[in-house]
Order: structure tokens, then C-alpha cells, then sequence
């Protein structure tokens, strides 16, 4: 089978190309490296079943050349990281909304399967922990900036919804909770990698906010499992599915955990949220999934607990220092 992975020359979508590739698949990456890296697939450059497209989700015309080319799609590509939305939010709203409608207009003229990634944003200020997939959506105001980001992966799920009521599309939709492993930055807020970086360099450990709130982590390589369960599954094709971890840790105990197992001396520091984003902005008290519906048409479930994923993370920067 050939696959085509958008945004493949991302965190997840590097590690995505590989497995596929490990099951025998082709693969076809399209990125255009805005928030991916070269360096993510370049051991894998130079293979006859490995092909790299530099572009952009936004031309129509590569777009469906890319999907013709290939037999299923697993849409990654989209704008990421709430320090990359608000630091560039018009790119963000057309990157999300036009590249998936792009790719699910393409994908339908020989209703080729698509795997769309959305994420736990789309949730917004909810305080019912774990969410469901059914679940409503509370959200903030329109004057800020990260809501935009909850906003455009709620339409692409719209969107895809629609092409499976109406068009009979086969598309899956996964939404990422907090996802982790190497080869992710802290460039766009992604907590984990930032506050490793910092701990080995024997810098602040920058907490934003009061560090109570909570997450839920999950291992790169589970997300990895979980997308090829849902795109295996057709029982999975027009719905809705949480992926990530089982349990929570306060933002406060990570970086705590993470200065222990590092051995940092490190300092813990409190920043407010309008000083590491912008005035007026909003987060969520705590955030992780109800696993029961992914586990109930796949038997899926994580296999790393949060301690396996940061050991993880911590031996990879260990061994790429020039990415420190």
C-alpha cells in the first residue's frame, strides 16, 4: 500500500512515515517544513518505498497530484503549538482549514481513506475531566488568539464529518492529547522538551501559570499505534476518537520530576500567562482523554507511563546535544 503522511517531516508524522515503512508500506511525506525538520527523515532519504515532497498543503494542484499518487492519506500538516498560533494566527487559520479541505476534496474523487488529526483543543475551557468525545465545547473569546486554534480543528472535523455523511468518504478523525517523544522542540510551547532543555542546561525551569493545572502524556509511539488501529478498523470510519494517556501530573510535578531525573539544580520559575503569551490569555485547569471508546473498537492502549516517556525524551537530548 502506498501512504500519503502530510506534515510527515513533523514530530508525529516522522514517526508515522517510519512505522509505515516498517509494515512494508510506500510512503509519500508533503511538508513544507514550517514546523517540521529535514532532519527528521533524512535517515530515511534515499529509499526506493521514501519519497519527500517540499509544498504546501495550500496548492490545490499538488495536493491532488500527492493523493493520486498514493492509496490512503494520513493528514498531519497543520499549523501547531499555542506559542506558534498566537505568534502567527492568520497562517494558522489557512494552513488548518483550507490544507484539509484541500485534502479531503482531493481524497474524495476516489474516496481514498484519510486519517484526520485534530487535537484536545477543540475541548476549550471544559471542566469535565477525562473528555469524551461527545463531550461540549467551551470556549473563549475571539480576541484571543489561541481559541483560533480550537476553532479551525473543530471545522476540519466538521468538514470531514460532512464528506463522510454526505460524500461517503472514509475518514477517521483522532484528537491528540499532549503527545511526546524525540524529535519533538519546545520552539511552540510544547512543555516536556522545554523544560528538559532547561534542566540540562541548568537553566529556570519556566512554569507558566501556577503550575496546578494538569495533563496527560502519551508516548509518541502509542499515537503512532493508535493511528493505524483507527485507519485498520472500518467500523472506525466517521467518528470520533480521543488518543492519549490514562493519567494526569500537575505541571508543578513535572518539572519537579524532571529536575530529579535529570540531576538539575535548577531553579523552579512561576511566569504569568500574559508574559509567556499575551494579555487576556486563557488555559485549561487540567486536560486528559476518556480512552474507553478507542480501547472498545481497537483494544487500544498506551504502553508508556509518563516516567518511560520523559526518560525518553531526556536520552535523546542527551544524545542530540546540538538540538539543546
Amino acid at each position: 500500500m502506498k501512504s500519503l503522511v502530510t506534515g510527515g517531516a513533523g514530530f508525529i508524522g516522522s514517526h508515522l512515515a517510519e512505522r509505515l515503512l516498517e509494515k512494508g508500506d510506500e510512503v509519500i511525506v508533503l511538508d513544507n517544513l514550517s514546523t517540521g525538520r529535514l532532519e527528521n527523515v533524512s535517515h530515511l532519504q534515499g529509499r526506493d518505498d521514501f519519497e519527500l515532497r517540499l509544498d504546501t498543503i495550500l496548492d490545490e494542484a499538488v495536493v491532488r497530484r500527492a493523493v493520486a499518487d498514493s492509496d490512503r492519506i494520513f493528514h498531519l500538516a497543520a499549523a501547531v503549538g499555542v506559542k506558534f498560533i498566537i505568534d502567527n494566527p492568520l497562517e494558522s487559520i489557512e494552513v488548518n482549514v483550507q490544507g484539509t479541505e484541500n485534502i479531503l476534496h482531493a481524497a474524495n474523487q476516489d474516496k481514498k481513506p484519510v486519517f484526520l488529526a485534530s487535537t484536545s483543543e477543540v475541548y476549550g475551557k471544559n471542566e469535565n475531566v477525562p473528555f469524551r468525545e461527545d463531550d461540549d465545547r467551551v470556549l473563549g473569546s475571539t480576541t484571543i488568539s489561541r481559541w483560533s486554534y480550537s476553532c479551525t480543528k473543530a471545522l476540519d472535523e466538521f468538514l470531514a464529518l460532512a464528506f463522510w455523511r454526505e460524500k461517503r468518504l472514509p475518514v477517521v478523525i483522532g484528537r491528540f492529547f499532549n503527545t511526546v517523544g524525540p524529535r519533538q522542540t519546545g520552539r511552540y510551547g510544547m512543555v516536556i522538551p522545554r523544560f528538559v532543555k532547561q534542566a540540562l542546561l541548568g537553566r529556570d525551569l519556566t512554569v507558566h501559570g501556577t503550575g496546578e493545572q494538569t495533563r496527560a502524556f502519551m508516548d509518541v509511539k502509542d499515537a503512532v499505534s493508535a493511528i493505524l488501529a483507527l485507519m485498520e478498523n472500518d467500523d472506525c470510519f466517521g467518528q470520533v476518537f480521543n488518543v492519549g494517556g490514562e493519567k494526569r501530573i500537575s505541571i508543578k510535578r513535572l518539572a519537579e520530576t524532571i529536575k530529579k531525573k535529570v540531576g538539575s539544580d535548577s531553579e523552579i520559575k512561576y511566569i504569568p500567562y500574559e508574559e509567556a503569551y499575551e494579555e487576556g490569555f486563557e488555559d485549561m485547569i487540567h486536560r486528559a482523554p476518556d480512552i474507553s471508546k478507542i480501547n472498545e473498537y481497537t483494544g487500544f492502549k498506551p504502553e508508556n507511563d509518563t516516567s518511560a516517556i520523559l526518560d525518553r525524551v531526556i536520552d535523546y537530548f542527551r544524545s542530540n546535544e546540538e538540538l539543546i
